[in-house]
């Protein structure tokens, strides 16, 4: 065998160690992956119909997974990502399961309300840090996003008027508020929600009407049971001409 061939033979050997080695890195990835995935599925108590639909979703799984680590990877961010419930759901999967707004247009209606005269600005404001905000909800598979957001509104405002933050019952508009835009998690609209706790005289709390995640059927007993009273004085605005006015509102709050 002639030097030449004896270079040509090495280099196949060579090259056939490195694409074994690529291989078989590819296969203890793709089982350390499986594995994860299995632990992610028994810890969340994720089943799925068949094979096909358990191989759709440990691709979608894996891809988020590549996507959380290149992200945290990165490391000039304030916070990092991590494999949460969601983690075998495409972006717009995720959406369609959570966001049922049912969005509107600005009214062309004028209004009496009128914001105070405001000078000093703040270049921020955080309400976590004036305790005007709940701990953290989840609202689960239920497309409700309209409730959980009229409630944290109407808990901000109570505790900026009482000085007491207390959480307040989002399964009640759930439930009880359908006879209109609103169908629970179906989708529904935070102006109707607003409406529903005014025409209602109040909202009960999350202890007393605590949130289960499905549509249910109105707790009439527990309805009755309100915290949160909301008057005629208090007015709900529907669409804002200019960030500036909102900036102005929140500042004189």
């Amino acid at each position: 065998m002639g030097f030449s061939s004896q270079c040509i033979y090495l280099a196949l050997i060579l090259t056939l160690g490195a694409l074994t080695s690529q291989v078989a890195a590819r296969t203890l990835q793709d089982v350390a992956m499986r594995e994860m995935h299995e632990q992610w599925m028994a810890h969340h108590g994720r089943l799925y119909e068949n094979n096909q639909e358990k191989e759709k979703r440990l691709k979608i799984f894996k891809e988020n997974v590549a996507l959380i680590e290149s992200f945290n990877n990165i490391g000039n961010k304030p916070y990092k990502l991590g494999v949460n419930q969601f983690a075998d759901l495409t972006n717009e999967e995720f959406k369609a399961s959570r966001n049922r707004f049912k969005g509107h247009e600005c009214s062309t209606k004028t209004s009496s309300f009128k914001y105070q005269n405001v000078t000093a600005l703040p270049s921020s404001m955080d309400w976590r840090k004036k305790g005007a905000v709940t701990p953290i909800k989840d609202q689960g598979q239920c497309g409700c996003c309209w409730a959980f957001s009229a409630v944290a509104a109407m808990e901000g405002i109570t505790k900026l008027k009482s000085g007491k933050l207390i959480s307040l019952s989002e399964q009640e508009l759930v439930d009880c508020d359908i006879k209109g835009v609103d169908q629970g998690c179906s989708g529904g609209l935070m102006d109707n929600a607003f409406q529903f706790v005014q025409n209602n005289h109040g909202l009960t709390t999350e202890a007393n009407y605590p949130y289960t995640g499905v549509d249910g059927t109105c707790n009439t007993k527990g309805e009755a049971n309100h915290h949160l009273l909301i008057c005629s004085k208090y007015a709900f605005r529907r669409c804002q001409k200019g960030l500036h006015q909102v900036t102005d509102r929140i500042a004189n709050t």
